[in-house]
């Protein structure tokens, strides 16, 4: 079915509620790549409480991308073989907690039509909310729905994405994925077998099964924060990122930073292949 504009953009879902533990908290961290070195104090803080010392378990900053895996405004009703994520910006209000009970209001705030043959983009909201209301992040996300343009609606007023500086990287860092991170990954909440099972995988014009994108987001925000955010979750105000291209697990993502006062831009490659995987990156801290 067409998109409707004026249906779709009316769209919302309120008081959705969700919970987690220290033990999807850890999971998340886990799950990309943290915790490689089992001798990596630093990093052992956000997948294992200390226990012969004492040490208050850290919360990864886009833990918030799966704290409420699956809330949204509702079904859009779009043709889901050709949908695929576009961009992640997630703004932290406050440092999430190790556990906690939360709701999720979701709405769209925009309907963008590419035309016939070059689909829409849908721009959604989440708020993720204490049981005191306060809101503790807010995500941004951006759908390209490859199989539904032409529907008449308003082709202007994207926001433009963040462009980085053209001088040379202040920090390039190397951060390599395991063969079975997807695998992993998946047990965050995101099952779809493109990540999982190698039959569908080839079936979806891929030799092997892709790392999820969203796990590429969240290694981006594991480079930040150990380069300019000192492991530091509270630093993290802003972290947005525009997929461009997959990774295959077992690959090394290489990051190119730059630092200009709080804001953080990033790029990220595969140089193996040759693809940029992450174009557009933004962090801002405190």
């Amino acid at each position: 079915m067409p998109i409707v504009y004026e249906e779709l953009m009316a769209m919302k879902n309120i008081g959705q509620k969700y919970s987690w533990t220290d033990r999807e908290v850890m999971l998340y961290a886990y799950g990309i790549g943290m915790g490689a070195d089992p001798m990596n104090e630093t990093e052992l803080a956000f997948v294992n409480e200390g226990t012969y010392t004492p040490r208050p378990l850290k919360v990864v900053p886009t833990f918030a991308s799966v704290a409420a895996w699956g809330s949204g405004p509702g079904d859009m009703k779009l043709n889901r073989v050709m949908v695929v994520d576009g961009e992640r910006d997630i703004t932290f209000h406050k440092p999430l907690p190790v556990e906690a009970k939360i709701t999720a209001d979701s709405s769209v705030l925009g309907v963008f039509d590419k035309g016939k043959d070059k689909g829409a983009v849908i721009l959604h909201q989440t708020i993720l909310r204490d049981e005191s209301g306060d809101a503790l992040a807010t995500l941004v996300a951006s759908r390209f729905a490859r199989g539904d343009g032409g529907f008449g609606g308003p082709s202007e007023g994207q926001p433009e994405p963040h462009k980085v500086p053209t001088r040379t990287p202040d920090k390039v860092i190397d951060i390599t994925t395991r063969p079975d991170q997807a695998l992993v990954y998946r047990l965050c909440g995101d099952r779809n077998p493109l990540h999982s099972d190698p039959e569908f995988a080839k079936k979806a014009g891929f030799p092997r099964p892709i790392l999820h994108g969203m796990c590429t987001y969240g290694i981006t925000c594991r480079g930040v924060l150990q380069t300019y955010a000192d492991y530091d979750p509270g630093a993290f105000k802003q972290h947005g990122a525009r997929f461009s291209s997959p990774v295959f697990p077992g690959e090394t993502v290489t990051m190119e930073l730059w630092k200009d006062g709080n804001v953080v831009s990033f790029e990220a490659k595969v140089k193996d292949r040759g693809v940029t995987v992450i174009k557009s990156g933004r962090t801002v801290l405190a």
